[in-house]
């Protein structure tokens, strides 16, 4: 169909929508840390600026840098929409948690149910010296 000199297939998106999360990509703070509550009730979510891992795609368990309310935090990836390894749930939304530098939640609770696999992912990621993501296991309520 042709309007005006303009072909309308043009518009009509034939890719797949990637729920992947990547650099830009919005997140949702699920616990109840005051900065995370305060971004999410001002309607501006936090922000993926960086991935640490090698393959540049954030899966569950992944640390991430944020961008939230002009600050930059770092968060663990405890739910995605993405397609994920068999027995791993699919979320409606990305969800994040909020760490600082050495590990510890910035929250004291964590408001939705987490995947179960995301033990056997903290435990590994914990070493003696580093970040000790056993705080954040701590805090959870509900697994799924």
């Amino acid at each position: 169909m042709v309007l005006q000199g303009l072909i309308i297939s043009r518009f009509v998106h034939t890719t797949s929508i990637k729920n992947e999360i990547r650099k830009l990509t919005r997140l949702r703070v699920v616990d109840n840390s005051e900065i995370g509550k305060q971004a999410m009730l001002e309607g501006k979510p936090p922000k993926c600026i960086h991935i640490y891992n090698k393959k540049g795609v954030g899966f569950i368990g992944d640390k991430v840098l944020v961008a939230i309310k002009g600050e930059m935090k770092k968060g663990i990836l405890v739910g995605c929409k993405q397609v994920q390894n068999p027995k791993v749930p699919r979320f409606d939304s990305n969800n994040v948690v909020l760490i600082d530098n050495n590990g510890t939640p910035l929250g004291t609770r964590i408001h939705v149910p987490i995947p179960n696999i995301i033990r056997t992912i903290m435990k590994k990621k914990t070493y003696s010296k580093g970040a000790d993501y056993t705080k954040l296991l701590a805090i959870t309520t509900k697994y799924v």
